[in-house]
């Protein structure tokens, strides 16, 4: 088994030309699979709100929730390299709140790092972070814990001025101590701009391929959903589908009576007569104290 990934074999990875790829998932059944495909990364995000929960953002979810499920990932996926995510509320209030819960993040879940969205407005919270002896990863871009001051879920960075700004929270992030920086949802070029000025590994979700990495949701990459599926992503399998059908398949076997068939029975160990014996005595007894 490959041995885990440090921060410094990121920043190797990162000056040899090799593509690092991470994937976001939440339970420790998908991150054993994703630890044998020889994933690099693994974040645990905040999207367990609208994945796993049915939420309609990310917004409602709780630093319990997220600690829980990245526990859960840890579990799965012990040899792999992984990010928790700082839920909305986890670090707004104050530079003490967010080392508080980027400690509790270290110490309950075993993660290497967190991520937390923004830019300038958040660089005192990741210089604190920073200065406590954790490594932060930075967000920016298509920020999905501000996507309702965003008009929604829209690329970000399409104007000169967008550009501008988010290049600005670039260039704060890092010089706030970050070690990372994840862009999401922005034109390649503005991607490829961030990735030719900062020295630490930027990688992309919706955002090019001029970058250190790439990192999708499992739940996309995967198929789980029918409905949408992100312009970009690529789907690497239908889940959705061959779930579907498998219940489907289930339902109509309970239903005719063809499940369980004979080779998913247990069959009694002793003499059958005995057997009965006992059943019409105790259905005797019972008959009885019904009475």
């Amino acid at each position: 088994m490959a041995k885990k990934k440090s921060i410094l074999d990121l920043y190797q990875m990162k000056e040899n030309g090799e593509q690092a790829v991470w994937i976001v998932l939440y339970d420790a059944c998908y991150a054993s699979y994703a630890e044998e495909a020889g994933m690099d990364m693994i974040l645990c995000g905040d999207s367990v709100g609208m994945i796993v929960y049915g939420m309609n953002g990310t917004v409602p979810v709780t630093m319990d929730v997220s600690i829980a499920h990245c526990q859960g990932v840890r579990r799965g996926a012990p040899n792999t390299y992984l990010i928790g995510d700082m839920p909305f509320g986890a670090y707004h209030a104050s530079v003490e709140d967010a080392v508080r819960n980027a400690v509790r993040f270290y110490k309950e879940a075993d993660v290497d790092a967190i991520k937390l969205e923004g830019g300038v407005a958040v660089a005192d919270k990741i210089e604190a972070i920073t200065k406590a002896g954790m490594v932060v990863f930075g967000h920016i871009g298509l920020t999905p814990q501000s996507s309702a001051s965003m008009g929604g879920f829209k690329a970000q960075g399409r104007t000169t001025d967008s550009a501008k700004a988010i290049i600005e929270d670039a260039i704060a992030v890092y010089k706030a101590g970050a070690r990372v920086l994840l862009l999401e949802g922005v034109p390649e070029e503005v991607c490829a701009f961030v990735h030719k000025i900062l020295p630490i590994p930027v990688y992309g979700i919706g955002a090019g391929a001029d970058c250190d990495g790439q990192v999708l949701l499992a739940a996309d990459a995967l198929g789980m959903f029918k409905k949408f599926t992100p312009k970009f992503t690529k789907k690497y399998a239908d889940i959705a589908e061959v779930a579907t059908a498998g219940l489907t398949n289930f339902v109509q076997d309970v239903k005719d009576r063809s499940f369980p068939a004979a080779e998913h029975k247990y069959k009694i160990s002793g003499d059958p007569e005995e057997f009965q014996k006992l059943f019409d005595k105790m259905e005797a007894e019972f008959k009885a104290s019904e009475e």
